[in-house]
């Protein structure tokens, strides 16, 4: 897939109109994220307002910037996220992610959304505690990703996205992508004055109130208008035993 986001400026007039195309039964397939490697992936903390309020700090990202997370962390839509330890918290955040089409660096941010090659649906699995928050947050399996990307053209964030995070059947999440505190040009924008975005890279934009645990069974998903729905399960991981770096949640 980053081979194709690189060639895209090339490629995209030669595809086919998707009314044109041949369809395929979306049950006869299985899907991987929609960028199953990036070089990176890139979060945005404390991005919403209202989840600033619910966690009762005086800090958004306009203080805090950006973080990584583990590439390795990736788990497609049908997926299973896997709790780690006994002993835990883990909560879900529902986001909007955007894919990177080319490379990126010191970009404007008029310019920013000419670099957008799609969105897609992402979920920033956390886990509570004291620890670094890409080790919280970089597990295996703790950050879904799908169920598929769709291009500016289709589908426009900046023209306000509607997100919906449900778990077990209960609506956790609602928000607007209009009440990012940073949107999507001024992430990227900024984003790319610190590292250099190459094509295939992943922007999760931050997540609104209503986190809250998980539990082995819970299905979780999130839907964003033009998107469509990504939607995972929740298990504990095999062998799963006491945290060995303490249990004090933040």
């Amino acid at each position: 897939m980053r081979r194709l986001l690189e060639r895209w400026d090339e490629v995209q007039d030669t595809l086919p109109a998707p009314d044109e195309a041949p369809g395929v039964a979306l049950d006869s397939v299985t899907l991987l994220p929609p960028v199953p490697d990036p070089t990176k992936i890139v979060a945005a903390p404390v991005n919403y307002r209202d989840h600033r309020s619910e966690m009762e700090l005086t800090v958004d990202i306009s203080d805090l910037a950006v973080f990584l997370k583990a590439p390795s962390s990736l788990v497609p839509h049908g997926g299973v996220v896997e709790l780690p330890y006994s002993d835990r918290r883990v909560d879900q955040e529902g986001e909007l992610a955007v894919v990177v089409g080319r490379r990126a660096r010191n970009v404007s941010e008029e310019d920013a959304l000419s670099y957008v090659a799609g969105y897609t649906g992402c979920l920033d699995i956390t886990m509570r505690g004291q620890e670094d928050r890409s080790t919280r947050k970089s597990f295996d399996t703790f950050t879904p990703l799908g169920p598929w990307l769709v291009t500016p053209d289709e589908a426009d964030p900046a023209d306000a996205t509607d997100l919906v995070c449900t778990v077990g059947g209960a609506e956790r999440q609602k928000t607007n992508t209009r009440y990012l505190i940073w949107g999507v040009a001024k992430l990227i924008a900024y984003i790319s004055t610190v590292m250099t975005l190459e094509p295939g890279d992943v922007i999760a934009t931050g997540t609104p109130a209503g986190v809250g645990p998980l539990a082995d069974g819970d299905a979780i998903t999130v839907t964003l208008s033009g998107i469509g729905t990504l939607a995972v399960t929740v298990a504990t991981k095999p062998g799963a035993g006491p945290s060995p770096t303490g249990t004090r949640e933040s």
